[in-house]
């Protein structure tokens, strides 16, 4: 029986999906400037293990996670320059490259870490009709107001109706207390009212045309059209990371509401922080580290690579409402770790069947379940994992025995919670892979050398660039040419 903690509730419940047998479930994705941030990985990886095991209990999954391709303002301040148009203005490129580069490296990233891509994935920009839709009934239902072009989500009318706060807790007499004075407040009719719809300035590169004039929709506003699209008004899970539950996820609860008259979502589930020796990640204080950072070992906090399902395995030691902090030392003790697991289930192909089993698999593979049937606990399946490594070693050795009906079960369970559930790769299969990979490398290098030899400069500088736009740099030397991943 699943059990999942509510963040709504605060508790633990037996999870009741609305239609038997399928699962609706929601994840807000990353705003694509911020793409490949390890503590969004962290909060991916977590959804990915939810999918999976939702999937191996014999759910029917449709999971939706979007993209936030419009870089406009995602702290409330409604003030700001679009991060992305920014970025295209200083490139001199169009916003959509910009996107669409960060888009394939973070599909890239999720990739080498093994996390199934999501059922659907759609885009902000690709659904501003739908968001106007739910503006104009927000509109119609008296919860909103336009001002000079904008239009504002009216907190403190439907917190007549409803508790805005519900999820986070927060009561609207400490926000009103506690709020900052900040630009742009004077089209609202009170401080915490939030924007459904933001007037483009005339330098404002990404703008859409609305009934109140040409603009571009708030932040909350994309997860609520999209989630409902393609889920339904109601549905089983929205997650996302800690993070967002307020304002975020708060606004959306309220947007929802307000738009259709009741809540959208029947589980709020919520990953932790992902902190870096003990401190906060943060670009600004240099506390900060890149996937691609860990997986070539180019990393001062570092003291060698280590590879991306050595990473995954590091993070599932964690239960995703924990707090987790990477370190060195801990991804070094979780690389032995999975090295000793997967060692073992190579081990089993060479154990032989007895004529009886002295080891209760049954009770072993019950806890395996009861473990992720309690919200999805990973430590303590990792824990019933290892002790099946010991079970494996006393197998090998003849101190115990189990009949072939066993040795069958107890590998199936076995592999399909380490690979399947934990999406692990096996160690000789990922080591072949990087085989594969540095082969392909070393052909390339060789072809672009003769191509320098031949004076065929525009194919060697092909070959250089479209390596590096892969995360592959190579380095010319006395002694040849050397690559790196970036």
């Amino acid at each position: 029986m699943l059990k999942i903690y509510n963040s709504l509730t605060g508790e633990k419940e037996i999870f009741k999906p609305i239609h038997e047998g399928h699962v609706g479930m929601y994840v807000c994705g990353p705003t694509v400037y911020n793409l490949v941030h390890l503590g969004n990985c962290r909060t991916f990886l977590s959804f990915d293990l939810i999918f999976r095991y939702l999937k191996f209990l014999g759910y029917k999954v449709r999971y939706v996670r979007n993209i936030t391709d419009v870089g406009h303002i995602v702290d409330d301040a409604d003030e700001g320059e679009d991060k992305i148009a920014k970025k295209a203005r200083l490139e001199q490129i169009e916003p959509m490259e910009v996107v669409q580069r960060y888009t394939v490296d973070f599909h890239q990233i999720m990739e080498l870490f093994n996390a199934f891509p999501p059922s659907i994935e759609p885009t902000a920009t690709g659904h501003i009709i739908e968001q106007i839709e739910i503006i104009k009934k927000i509109l119609d239902n008296g919860f909103a107001y336009e001002v000079n072009g904008s239009v504002y989500f009216d907190v403190l009318k439907y917190n007549q109706v409803k508790p805005y706060g519900i999820l986070s807790g927060r009561n609207i007499e400490d926000m009103m207390a506690n709020t900052r004075d900040l630009d742009g407040q004077s089209d609202k009719k009170n401080p915490q009212d939030f924007a459904l719809w933001k007037k483009a300035e005339p330098e404002h590169i990404m703008r859409w045309p609305s009934p109140w004039g040409d603009g571009f929709p708030g932040w909350h506003l994309e997860c609520t059209a999209m989630s409902t699209k393609y889920l339904g008004d109601t549905f089983d899970i929205h997650g996302g990371g800690m993070d967002l539950k307020f304002p975020h996820h708060e606004c959306e609860i309220a947007q929802n509401e307000a738009c259709s008259g009741h809540s959208p979502v029947n589980y709020w589930m919520h990953a932790n922080l992902l902190t870096l020796n003990g401190k906060k990640m943060a670009k600004s204080t240099g506390n900060n580290i890149l996937p691609r950072e860990i997986f070539s070992g180019n990393s001062p906090f570092l003291s060698k690579a280590f590879s991306p399902i050595v990473v995954r395995f590091f993070m599932l030691q964690a239960h995703y409402r924990s707090i987790l902090d990477f370190s060195n030392d801990a991804v070094l003790a979780a690389e032995k770790g999975f090295f000793r697991l997967t060692e073992a289930i190579e081990k089993l192909a060479s154990i032989e069947a007895g004529k009886t089993s002295s080891v209760n698999i049954a009770t072993w593979k019950q806890r395996c379940f009861e473990a992720m049937n309690d919200d999805f606990n990973s430590p303590i399946l990792i824990a019933e994992l290892f002790e099946a490594v010991r079970y494996i070693n006393l197998l090998t050795d003849k101190k115990e025995t189990l009949t072939a009906a066993d040795l069958e079960d107890f590998t199936q369970t076995l592999k399909g919670f380490v690979f399947d559930v934990l999406g692990l790769v096996d160690a000789n299969q990922e080591n072949n892979q990087s085989d594969k990979l540095e082969g392909v490398i070393e052909m390339l290098i060789e072809m672009r050398n003769q191509a320098r030899a031949d004076k065929n400069w525009a194919l060697s500088d092909e070959i250089r660039d479209k390596l590096l736009a892969l995360g592959i740099q190579l380095k010319d030397g006395k002694e040849g040419t050397v690559f790196s991943l970036n």
